[in-house]
């Protein structure tokens, strides 16, 4: 077979507060993230974004100890995952490739190609698929391969998404069980999961998967479960004013409180390791808007990190897919290619929503030439006098 590789993707995350802003940036750049109708624009629009948002970006980062422990989470469910496909019986190496943030995807592929790997394995860390994740770094990964004749060499195959295994529904409900039963009243406590949201219009004119699979791993995690407990999975993390997957994992809360719910207990269902969706958001601000919302007892679920269970499954996936047909990035990515135009990316006349959308981006547009004047001195406002 060759020498065996395993890129593990994920998101990444600002080690220290300087990294946040070119972080942000970065992660606004990508037009999985902000799908923008001019290409030429994705850029001076991630910056204009990432300036605003960085000092209170950095803010929530300090009140979990100045930086993400994404990296440090991911490297060492790396190791535990080498270490458990040694312990098979397998010889493989495991690699870190990040999207956003050090150490990125590019600096993992050179380290692949300096190691001689023949094949490798390529596996998200995020359980559900969705187009601005997973489909994010396959696109990137799919590039990479195009261009390089070095990399066509390598014998690769991508898991696309794995909820459904096993040993993944079976760590979440061990996680979920024992916070269960350090509960007074672990039988009325309400299950509640939250999973990281995506734009509405991704579903219904992009096709993503992301929300249907949510939903089924969820329901999936709650029969591994085999409690009486009531349940609810809601959304985080949306940015921007246009329409999220629903419910909001904070008016959820509130709705929850407002019906009588004094035990809940938050799950964080699309992610693997924790992070600042988790101990900030999660463990700070929902708490918050659960305490006075009137919830009395608000406990929270941990995530996988590296759980033997978790880890004993990504190694089982790991070996599955290598005795497996290869799946290849076109395979994954075709429907993507197939895709209708978002709804705002077609105009329309009249007063319409679409031709608001269209009216918000043209503002946007000279906002930013604003700006660029601002910074430059030059440009039309200064030459008539106004600036």
């Amino acid at each position: 077979m060759g020498r065996v590789g395993v890129l593990l993707l994920n998101l990444g995350g600002p080690e220290q507060l300087e990294d946040v802003r070119p972080f942000l940036y970065n992660l606004f750049s990508d037009p999985e993230i902000i799908r923008l109708p001019f290409p030429w624009l994705q850029k001076p629009l991630a910056w204009l974004i990432s300036s605003r948002r960085a000092k209170t970006s950095q803010e929530n980062y300090k009140k979990i100890g100045g930086g993400s422990p994404l990296r440090r989470i991911t490297e060492e469910q790396a190791i535990a995952l080498r270490q458990q496909l040694e312990a098979n019986g397998h010889n493989a190496e495991v690699y870190v490739g990040m999207r956003y943030w050090h150490p990125f995807t590019e600096e993992a592929i050179a380290q692949i190609k300096r190691d001689n790997i023949s094949n490798l394995v390529i596996l998200p860390l995020y359980p559900q698929f969705s187009i601005s994740t997973s489909g994010s770094s396959f696109r990137q990964l799919e590039t990479l391969w195009e261009q390089d004749p070095e990399l066509q060499k390598i014998d690769y195959t991508v898991i696309p998404s794995w909820y459904r295994h096993s040993g993944y529904l079976q760590a979440m409900a061990d996680l979920i069980s024992r916070e269960l039963d350090q509960c007074p009243n672990p039988d009325r406590v309400h299950i509640f999961f939250s999973a990281h949201g995506v734009p509405q219009s991704y579903v219904d004119d992009l096709g993503d998967p992301y929300q249907k699979e949510i939903e089924d791993c969820t329901k999936l995690i709650m029969q591994t479960l085999n409690r009486p407990n009531d349940y609810t999975l809601a959304y985080q993390s949306r940015v921007g004013p246009i329409e999220w997957l629903k419910p909001y994992t904070d008016e959820a809360i509130e709705e929850l409180a407002h019906k009588g719910v004094k035990d809940l207990m938050i799950v964080p269902i699309s992610f693997v390791s924790e992070h600042i969706e988790t101990l900030e958001e999660i463990d700070i601000e929902y708490r918050e808007v659960a305490e006075e919302a009137g919830i009395e007892n608000f406990y929270r679920v941990p995530a996988l990190n590296t759980h033997p269970v978790f880890i004993n499954d990504l190694a089982d996936l790991v070996e599955e897919a290598l005795r497996a047909p290869r799946v290849n990035f076109s395979k994954v990515m075709r429907p993507q290619k197939t895709f209708k135009l978002y709804p705002q990316e077609r105009w329309e006349w009249g007063l319409t929503t679409t031709a608001e959308v269209w009216n918000g981006r043209l503002a946007m547009i000279g906002f930013i030439a604003l700006v660029a004047e601002l910074i430059s001195g030059h440009g039309p406002l200064h030459f008539v006098g106004l600036l």
